[in-house]
């Protein structure tokens, strides 16, 4: 998997959280993701394509993590995963991916994006949209670990670039 796909979403990841939550994230070490369980309880993902593209990007916070998350971004004390994390899951996986795709337009890739989908509970699982390896990147914050994984396939057809 090119880096070149990934690392624009882990900048973004570090800039939103830092901006919007005042929590620093710090990456640790890529793996290649086996199975689709997730790596916490509640998950944001979100499809990204172009016409030489398919790829999906998520995002998975442990209870803890994301309600710190979620509490310094509406500085208001949030204990428990509810309709206001899912919806805060939602906009966080936005907003990186928004990030993430900017800095990529930057380098000449244009992606669209869908719509995030959020799926919670122990134990669920993360379908990524194509068939291709998908490397997860686990990251700590103070308040616990989140893990954003990309996953991308090439359709074959030769990137332009400008």
């Amino acid at each position: 998997m090119d880096v070149e796909y990934v690392n624009p979403f882990l900048h973004a990841a570090v800039k939103v959280f830092k901006t919007m939550a005042r929590t620093e994230a710090e990456a640790g070490k890529p793996f290649l993701k086996k199975g689709d369980l997730a790596k916490g309880d509640i998950s944001g993902i979100i499809g990204l394509s172009n016409e030489n593209l398919e790829a999906s990007l998520s995002l998975s916070f442990h209870e803890t993590c994301i309600c710190f998350i979620v509490s310094n971004m509406l500085g208001e004390m949030i204990q428990k995963i509810n309709m206001e994390v899912v919806d805060a899951v939602g906009e966080i996986t936005n907003m990186i991916s928004g990030d993430g795709r900017r800095e990529l337009s930057e380098q000449g890739i244009s992606l669209k994006a869908g719509i995030p989908t959020v799926v919670k509970g122990k134990g669920h699982s993360i379908k990524h949209m194509t068939r291709g390896p998908v490397i997860a990147i686990p990251f700590k914050t103070k308040a616990g670990p989140f893990v954003i994984e990309v996953g991308h396939k090439s359709l074959g057809r030769v990137v332009a670039r400008r």
